[in-house]
């Protein structure tokens, strides 16, 4: 889906309690963390303003409750296409943003001290992550007396595309795997299970309010898939989603083998007319410059069109094989030749 409806998306579902509560029990491994009483999420409303002076939208602050005070869980959702190395810092920035915020309004840890804050990157981008999630790892080698000295910083990374499938349906239950699964599916049949499987999984009524912001976000989803787009009508519960995804399943299952087939056709056509070609240029070789040897077959099979082209067009005027297939300036679509002719 375009970048800006799948960044605004993935805010929305991380606005929820359970979403989040599913995504640190899931995809952050401490005994600590999940001993946290996860009932007692809440979000952060503050006014963080970044370098620029701008109000950050793609992060997402909530508290939970351990024991009597508060963990503070900083949720930045980055999406970007250009992963940014120096991520560790930008979070030092926004987390002592965080604690300056915390401090003006007087929520303190008893004894005024500040209250711990776990920070997250939640990663999307196709490409794996690769940016240092240590402020240390962006430093250079220092003395022994400056090392203590330098602020520090790390951010617990994930990276939804780094999760293998086996690790995600190891997951049951658990409302991030699901989202993070439903963005790989790649038929309509596979999307229909998923949702009908999710939607009988949630029917609770805690799960009420998610239930409505992953059918939006589903819906969304489904409506900008570059492979097949489904457009569903406006709806707001699973139930709906999956009721509409069963009537028309059958009928969105058949246009999409159809578009497979015919496309499937159209290369095989493509890739006939290519190899017939090659095959009467081989003869006109042969009738030339007598038996062709391997590597004149071997280019031969694996010629594009332009290059069969252009070596139709040098089988006129060259001398010897080996100038049919040499690349002269001023004439694309040549080949390397052997070593030796």
């Amino acid at each position: 889906m375009p970048a800006r409806d799948h960044d605004s998306g993935y805010k929305l579902l991380f606005s929820d309690p359970l979403m989040v509560r599913d995504l640190v029990r899931g995809f952050v491994d401490d005994p600590w963390l999940q001993r946290l009483d996860f009932s007692t999420l809440e979000p952060v409303k503050g006014h963080y303003v970044s370098e620029d002076m701008r109000q950050r939208a793609d992060d997402v602050v909530w508290r939970v409750k351990s024991g009597e005070g508060w963990v503070y869980l900083y949720l930045l959702i980055e999406f970007q296409h250009a992963i940014d190395r120096f991520m560790a810092l930008r979070m030092l920035v926004y987390v002592g943003l965080l604690y300056q915020d915390l401090i003006r309004q007087k929520q303190l840890a008893p004894g005024g001290q500040l209250p711990p804050v776990l920070p997250i990157v939640l990663y999307n981008g196709e490409r794996r992550w690769r940016a240092p999630t240590t402020l240390a790892a962006l430093l250079p080698p220092l003395p022994a007396f400056l090392k203590p000295l330098q602020p520090q910083m790390r951010y617990v990374l994930i990276d939804e595309g780094a999760y293998p499938d086996e690790t995600l349906r190891g997951l049951p239950q658990n409302l991030a795997a699901a989202i993070f699964q439903a963005e790989r599916l790649q038929t309509p049949a596979a999307i229909q299970d998923f949702v009908a499987r999710l939607e009988a999984e949630t029917r609770a009524p805690a799960f009420a309010r998610v239930r409505r912001i992953v059918a939006i976000w589903l819906r969304a989803v489904l409506r900008h898939n570059r492979t097949y787009a489904i457009d569903l009508p406006e709806l707001d519960d699973l139930q709906e989603l999956n009721t509409m995804l069963s009537q028309r399943i059958e009928k969105w299952a058949k246009e999409y083998l159809a578009a497979g087939e015919q496309k499937g056709r159209v290369e095989g056509l493509q890739q006939g007319v290519l190899r017939g070609e090659a095959r009467v240029l081989a003869r006109i070789l042969t009738r030339r410059f007598g038996e062709l040897p391997g590597w004149a077959e071997a280019h031969l099979s694996a010629a594009t069109e332009a290059q069969l082209e252009a070596w139709s067009d040098a089988v006129l005027d060259a001398r010897s094989l080996a100038e049919v297939f040499a690349e002269p300036q001023g004439r694309p679509g040549g080949a390397p030749l052997p070593a030796s002719h």
